[in-house]
């Protein structure tokens, strides 16, 4: 059993891009991690995955092209098997955090099921739009969204379409600007 403190975990920003909004009938295309010291908030490390899908029958074409879908754009993309198991061993016992983590963590959860990979996340998990909410929610913003307060911080926005990384990285600068 790991008994490193809560505080001193690494934190694993996460962003999946996926063929569509439903984890039963649809599936990880891409994964980006940006692992955080938590102490530091320095970059330990990051992970950029693209993951071959394998029932393209049941995307999504408004989610695809969300995600830059092409399948020539997809030639390095690897099983989802290999996938987690990078995934796994980057994130053993850091703490889970998205933008977006009802929709990130149902996918990781049930990838890590499907693949049979072993899932080593701490059980915390940190929901990145709670934390701008609390800090945020008398700065006249019409929502909480990443782009929103990308512009507000003066960061560049996530660019079109959306990859993992980028997501997981904006994540990242933001979630510094709020701490």
């Amino acid at each position: 059993m790991d008994t490193t403190s809560f505080f001193k975990r690494p934190l694993a920003i996460t962003d999946v891009e996926t063929t569509g909004l439903d984890v039963r009938r649809h599936e990880i295309i891409e994964i980006g991690l940006v692992l955080v010291d938590q102490e530091t908030f320095e970059i330990k490390d990051t992970l950029d995955i693209k993951v071959i899908p394998t029932h393209l029958e049941t995307a999504d074409p408004k989610s695809s092209l969300v995600a830059g879908f092409r399948p020539d754009h997809w030639t390095e993309a690897i099983p989802l098997k290999d996938a987690m198991e990078q995934y796994s061993a980057k994130t053993e016992g850091a703490v889970f955090a998205s933008w977006n983590i009802t929709f990130d963590w149902q996918f990781i959860e049930e990838a890590f099921r499907t693949t049979r990979v072993r899932d080593g996340i701490d059980y915390h998990r940190i929901d990145l739009p709670t934390i701008a909410w609390l800090k945020l929610r008398n700065a006249g913003l019409e929502k909480i969204s990443l782009k929103e307060i990308c512009k507000l911080y003066g960061i560049e926005p996530e660019p079109s379409p959306h990859r993992g990384i980028n997501g997981a990285m904006k994540a990242y600068e933001v979630l510094k600007k709020l701490i």
